[in-house]
């Protein structure tokens, strides 16, 4: 054996290589005096022992630095342990990675320090010169850096050579740290406690509620210099120097306040110095029942005198700044995760380190305790895994062995036993229940490729690991739970406004399609159902990729859809995924030339694309409203991703309320289309062709077409050089206004061509209204008969029966009503009207109006006749089409607000004769 020195240095105190101690395979502890060791001084006796191997893959490096780790925490070497990770994950890096060999890892306790051994099993390595001082190589190389950190960090250091294996080794030596405040070690012989300054004075103030001082020891004036009656009635704060405390953010206010309180601060003494004390704080009542703090304060290096037992450790247990390591930072590491996902991770991982796995995973329990659900995991698929559930009592796949500890030796013997290593190449696995007051909550477990490797003894640690975390992971599952609960809520509440909000069928699809998409899903297929005989239709398709949505119609097109099955809940649909994979199975093969020949190439890249877009869960949930199934809405998630419990939950919820707005919206297309074919019967399907007069029509129906109106016009031939035209409105809208709508348009035309006069025809109209009886409507209506003359001019007779007066324009732009008011038709028996004859000249324009044009409003403002006069005495030579035109734009510019009525205008020009 060959020993490498740094030159100057003396030999190292422990001389044996780690041969003396064989490694084992996984970790092993012995804190038993090693009984081979030769005789040392008392300061370097190895009073423990604790050595591992770990294999040459990358993963062994984070696990001996996690060996390492809890080896010192657990010998109260917390002082030290950063700086012995470093070192042992350098060493451990040149062995396991660069010479490519298992690393044997030894750690070796003694009375002033720890010194750590690392082997490798690759001796033909340069060894250094005994003689020369080592030579620092550039830090920026990857290799050498180990030695160089060594040199820098370590209190001693060392190279063993055999014929066999390269040992590393290094020591690093305890700090000296201030009386009072070890957290481990040996008891201290009497020749080297510290001398006291005379004797121990411990300061006594007793502080009231609002923080002032109202007791003050003799010891008190002896450290601080301040006689008692100069300070009594004073607050602690004029001399308190907060805080000194590293890494505290309580202030002396708070602390005065809490049950109990220990730690470092200043007290400014009388001659202005600031005196490091150590305080311990203690809530009292006095004897009038008030709350009071009574302080007790020594100064700083006699701070053992007040030092509570709980912060310091001995032996094994020590941790970090002498207070206890709580068992569950021990196994997860500090800080924790606030999140529940990283706190899973943290675990899975802790757990394969620990137990020098190749995988690791945690499952979480459903409320109702009849599944777990997949939540995390380390060496192993997990976006195959993630969210997958396996039953814990019965059925296929079930998980058999979460309830209690179990110790699997060959899966290959036992296949099933754990549904979720089924095809991961796992032998070994020892799985352990999570529980929190005796109820199931979890199952955690680890794995390895190799049979075997498990026994009783691996799985009570890891159940001991297990029950470190469990309740953690229960209360950060609840809180959670509740956070999604809260967020389903307002989606769900969102979600109903952006439904309720829209009635238009194609809109609802579209929502539907963009509130799962990608909140809930991947992609999102809607299947409608017109009636109960027809087969379902896909009508939209949405992913988050919209480079892939055509590639998923297609591919939806192609199959067969969902049967329309009414039972509520979500049900597993395979059809697209097997379609997915078939057809990109059958572009590969042709890609290759294994396939039947295509002159045209399908695209082995788009249907790949497809083929992995739906590769993972697809559900389907059915649109049932009003008893009947309306459709399906379908849910995929990509290649082997799984949805969540709490996923389906919200979106069965959700297709219950789309379901409904989507029927809503079917039912508002069906009546409106129903409305809007009825208005059309009530209009003429098109207007005659007049020589000799120019014609213009505008009808502008209110609201959203869902209404039949009550305003109507007409214009049709009454014999040979006759025409009859008519504008009118009924009261009301609806079913009720139609009806007299209607009756009162078929019935002008066939009382006109019967040859009767205008006043006549409305005579009888007025009859027929009034014998409908409860649904008779009032009407007013203006009804003239139009006369074309030779000289270009035309004849007209005109009765106005309650309608605004028809206006007309002179070619000098003047305007003047072309008519007489009368009374309405449907409220008297007995009507007696008349008939006006007027006369068009060449270039004048007669303006028929329904109310909606003259009651047009803008807060107090009406438009009026007056309005509309001086609207159209701005239209003087323009053709009838313009001038309709013109009067529409001037309304609707009237008022901001939309028009609430219905609006029907009827403008009849006489251009005059044309010359030759």
């Amino acid at each position: 054996m060959t020993t490498g020195l740094i030159s100057g240095e003396q030999p190292p105190e422990h001389p044996g290589p780690a041969d003396a101690f064989p490694a084992q395979q996984g970790q092993a502890r012995d804190d038993r005096p090693d009984p081979h060791a030769p005789e040392r001084t008392r300061s370097s006796v190895i009073t423990a022992r604790a050595a591992a191997s770990f294999e040459p893959v990358g993963r062994s490096v984070a696990t001996a630095r996690s060996f390492v780790r809890d080896t010192l925490q657990g010998w109260g070497f917390a002082d030290i342990i950063d700086d012995a990770v470093v070192l042992t994950s350098e060493l451990v890096t040149n062995a396991v990675v660069h010479a490519g060999t298992a690393a044997d890892v030894v750690c070796l306790r003694s009375g002033e320090g720890v010194r750590i051994e690392v082997a490798d099993h690759y001796p033909e390595r340069e060894l250094p010169l005994q003689s020369a001082a080592l030579t620092m190589t550039n830090p920026d190389q990857e290799g050498g850096r180990g030695l160089q950190l060594c040199a820098a960090l370590a209190t001693r250091w060392g190279v063993d050579y055999t014929t066999t294996r390269k040992q590393v080794w290094f020591q690093l030596d305890l700090p000296d740290r201030a009386v009072g405040t070890r957290s481990a070690g040996p008891a201290l012989p009497v020749e080297m406690l510290p001398a006291a300054d005379g004797r121990v004075r411990v300061a006594v103030v007793q502080i009231d509620r609002d923080g002032t001082v109202t007791s003050w020891n003799e010891d008190a004036e002896d450290l601080f210099g301040y006689r008692a009656a100069s300070v009594t009635g004073k607050p602690l704060t004029d001399l308190a120097a907060w805080p000194h405390t590293p890494g505290t953010s309580t202030g002396i206010a708070e602390a005065l306040q809490l049950s109990r309180w220990e730690g470092s601060y200043g007290i400014r003494d009388a001659a202005g110095r600031v005196v490091p004390v150590y305080a311990s704080h203690l809530r009292v009542r006095d004897p009038q029942g008030e709350p009071s703090t009574v302080c007790l304060l020594v100064r700083n290096e006699e701070r053992a005198v007040l030092q509570s037992p709980a912060r310091g450790a001995t032996g094994d247990t020590g941790g970090h700044d002498g207070r206890d390591a709580d068992p569950f930072e021990v196994f997860i590491g500090s800080p924790a995760p606030d999140d529940l996902d990283g706190l899973l991770q943290r675990t899975v991982e802790r757990a394969r380190d620990m137990l020098d796995a190749d995988a690791a995973f945690l499952l979480l329990a459903t409320d109702d305790e009849t599944e777990l659900e997949v939540r995390a995991s380390t060496g192993l698929p997990s976006a195959r895994q993630r969210f997958a559930r396996v039953p814990v009592e019965a059925g296929p796949g079930r998980y058999g062995s979460a309830r209690m500890p179990a110790v699997h030796d060959d899966l290959a013997a036992a296949p099933g036993a754990i549904p979720l290593l089924n095809g991961t190449g796992m032998r070994s696995v020892v799985t352990v229940p999570l529980k929190v007051e005796g109820r199931l909550t979890g199952s955690l477990g680890v794995a390895a490729e190799s049979p075997g490797r498990y026994s009783n003894e691996e799985a009570l640690r890891l159940q001991f690991a297990a029950d470190r975390i469990a309740l953690a992971v229960e209360s950060a599952r609840l809180g959670e739970l509740e956070r999604l609960r809260r967020g389903s809520l307002s989606f769900l509440v969102e979600a109903s406004d952006l439904l309720a909000g829209t009635l238009d069928r194609d809109q609802t699809l579209a929502l539907m399609a963009q509130m799962t998409v990608p909140t809930l899903a991947t992609w999102c297929a809607v299947y409608t159902i017109n009636d109960p005989s027809s087969e379902p239709y896909l009508s939209y398709v949405l992913h988050e990729d919209e480079d892939r949505i055509d590639g998923l119609k297609a591919l939806l097109s192609k199959i067969s859809p969902p049967d329309p099955v009414p039972t509520p809940g979500a049900r597993v649909w395979t059809a697209p995924f097997e379609a997915a994979h078939e057809a990109a199975l059958r572009s590969s093969m042709r890609s290759l030339g294994l396939g039947e020949p295509t002159t045209v190439s399908s695209g082995i890249g788009p249907t790949l694309a497809t083929a992995s877009a739906v590769g993972g869960e697809t559900v389907v949930l059915p649109l049932v409203a009003r008893n009947r199934v309306i459709g399906m809405l379908t849910l995929g998630k990509p290649t082997d991703e799984h949805f969540r419990q709490e996923s389906l939950e919200l979106a069965e919820d959700l297709s219950r309320r789309a379901a409904l707005a989507l029927d809503n919206a079917r039912l508002y297309s069906e009546r409106m289309a129903i409305s809007q074919s009825l208005q059309r019967s009530l209009l003429p399907p098109e207007l005659p062709r007049i020589d000799g007069v120019e014609v213009e029509v505008i009808y502008q129906a209110a609201g959203e077409g869902n209404e039949v109106g009550g305003d109507f016009y007409d214009l049709f031939p009454i014999r040979d050089g006759a025409y009859g035209f008519a504008i009118g409105d009924v009261c009301g809208t609806g079913p009720n206004a139609a009806a007299v709508t209607g009756l009162a348009r078929h019935a002008l035309r066939l009382l006109a061509r019967e040859g009767l006069s205008g006043p006549a025809v409305l005579q009888r109209l007025n009859s027929a209204i009034l014998d409908e009886g409860e649904r008779s409507r009032f009407l007013t209506l203006l009804y003239g008969e139009l006369w074309p003359q030779e000289d270009g001019s035309a004849l007209l007779k005109v009765v106005c029966a309650g309608h605004p007066l028809p206006l007309r324009l002179r070619q000098d732009g003047t305007v003047e009503p072309a008519a007489e008011p009368q009374p309405l038709l449907g409220v008297m028996d007995d009507l007696e009207l008349y008939e006006e004859t007027r006369v068009l000249d060449p270039g004048d324009v007669l303006l028929c109006v329904t109310d909606g044009i003259t009651e047009r409003r803008e807060g107090m403002r009406m438009l009026g006749d007056d309005g509309l006069a001086d609207v159209l005495t701005t239209c003087t030579g323009l053709t009838a089409g313009a001038v309709a035109a013109r009067v529409l734009r001037a309304v609707e510019r009237f008022a901001s607000e939309p028009p609430s009525d219905d609006m029907a205008i009827l403008a009849m020009r006489v251009p005059g004769l044309q010359a030759d």
